[in-house]
């Protein structure tokens, strides 16, 4: 969403009217100690009170909804400042210099100062609950419709006055929507392996593959299609193991056949370093096709089990 809502405010002149600290801090929220201790005790105690019982079946969505009751906290108290910030924008516009329209001013900046830090601190517990739900099953945690933007490690304490408010405000959504890096997208279908050992063959090769391309690109920021049940799995477990940010395209059914091609289409906008690619159907074929024709660089891992073909050719040979 943004940097920090005082920060928002850089260069505000309101007749000497200046932003004050926050009613609130770090120190009347939950310490992250208090949080980790607390969020894994209820992990463990609510799964070792499903296990071995008919709701074991049901254990991961159990887990993602937990995860869930604090990502919909957190955006509830976004969308607390995003009202606060609209209307800020609205007591600029009508401005008098009167001591009531400085107050309602105070007013409405206090009230998004204190929804930001209850945003922050419901945002971290997210985050302790996510850790818990990859752990547990092994995958991502991802919301079914909104992103899971992390807005802490954004953030400034300053002390400001401002007057770039709203474009402040509109630069800062787009940085936590995209996060700053060099994009390397990874694409891959729905495998189906003969016996575990390959399955795990295969998941080794997909991490492995990563790393590499993350030594290459330190700070690349990876771009998938978000399948939950598919390669994109290993690719977004992977990145959140290695605390890389992410980028989910998922298809839009409105479009129908041409659903993967607009997929591929967008994803390529980002103008990639690289683009992964395992075995996959015609739409990753023609995505692998088109970034060639871009120039840019195909690590192809396309072959039996995640391996490159020429290797495997030359293996063959």
């Amino acid at each position: 969403m943004h940097s920090s809502f005082s920060e928002q405010l850089a260069g505000l002149d309101l007749s000497g009217f200046s932003i004050g600290p926050a009613p609130v801090s770090t120190n009347d929220f939950p310490v992250h100690e208090a949080v980790v201790q607390t969020l894994e005790a209820v992990w463990s105690d609510l799964f070792a009170m499903v296990s071995g019982t008919a709701l074991e079946a049901d254990a991961e969505d159990l887990g993602w909804a937990f995860v869930n009751i604090f990502h919909r906290s957190a955006t509830r108290k976004s969308a607390a400042v995003d009202r606060a910030t609209d209307e800020v924008r609205a007591l600029l516009a009508t401005a008098d210099g009167s001591e009531i329209h400085t107050h309602e001013l105070e007013t409405q900046v206090e009230r998004a100062q204190c929804a930001e830090g209850a945003m922050l601190a419901l945002e971290e517990m997210r985050e302790v609950a996510a850790a818990l739900y990859l752990n547990e099953f092994g995958s991502s945690w991802k919301p079914v419709s909104s992103s899971r933007f992390n807005h802490s490690a954004m953030l400034t304490s300053a002390l400001v006055e401002g007057r770039e408010f709203v474009r402040a405000r509109s630069e800062a959504k787009r940085r936590a929507a995209m996060p700053e890096g060099t994009p390397v997208i990874f694409a891959g279908g729905r495998t189906r392996h003969p016996n575990e050992q390959d399955a795990l063959t295969f998941a080794n090769n997909v991490w492995a593959t990563l790393d590499k391309v993350h030594d290459r690109v330190p700070d690349m920021v990876l771009v998938h299609g978000g399948d939950t049940k598919g390669v994109d799995r290993l690719a977004s477990s992977w990145a959140e193991r290695r605390n890389i940010p992410q980028i989910s395209f998922s298809l839009d059914m409105r479009l129908g056949a041409r659903a993967g091609f607009k997929r591929n289409e967008r994803m390529l906008s980002l103008d990639p370093r690289y683009v992964v690619a395992f075995p996959g159907n015609g739409v990753l074929e023609r995505l692998v096709i088109e970034a060639k024709s871009r120039r840019i660089t195909v690590v192809d891992r396309r072959g039996p089990l995640g391996t490159s073909p020429k290797r495997a050719a030359q293996d063959t040979d």
